[in-house]
């Protein structure tokens, strides 16, 4: 998936902080490190390094929600990662953000730690940030 096509999803889905650009997406997938898994309506976009991945962005459209989509782009970034060598992923998410951290809970994700102020707001205070993390089989 392309950068523009991954800012118009971030664009549509991410109503709880501000999207990245496809010029952010560029960048990251740039990087050595980085990781995509994407089907038509989402994706998981993040960095393996050495035995640990990290996901940096993850959504659906949100006329695609509640469709699975989530659940199989995450699955598949789990075995990508683990492909490449990682052993175990982690996150930020937004305390404020729960169906997310629904999401993530059904994957056997829990709470490593919390980031006070982690993401700012434009119209009121940050809000803070859960570090989730798991191990990969």
């Amino acid at each position: 998936m392309a950068p523009d096509a991954l800012a118009l999803i971030a664009a549509r889905a991410y109503t709880h902080q501000a999207p990245w650009s496809a010029q952010a997406f560029a960048d990251t997938l740039a990087r050595p490190h980085a990781l995509l898994t994407a089907s038509d309506h989402a994706f998981v976009l993040g960095t393996v390094v050495a035995d640990e991945a990290e996901i940096l962005a993850l959504a659906v459209d949100p006329d695609h929600q509640r469709q699975g989509h989530a659940h199989r782009v995450i699955e598949q970034f789990h075995a990508d990662a683990q492909k490449r060598g990682a052993s175990r992923v982690f996150l930020e998410v937004a305390s404020r953000n729960t169906p997310a951290q629904a999401l993530y809970a059904a994957h056997g994700y829990t709470q490593a730690g919390w980031r006070k102020g982690y993401y700012p707001q434009p119209d009121g205070p940050a809000d803070d940030a859960l570090v989730l993390t798991r191990n990969l089989p």
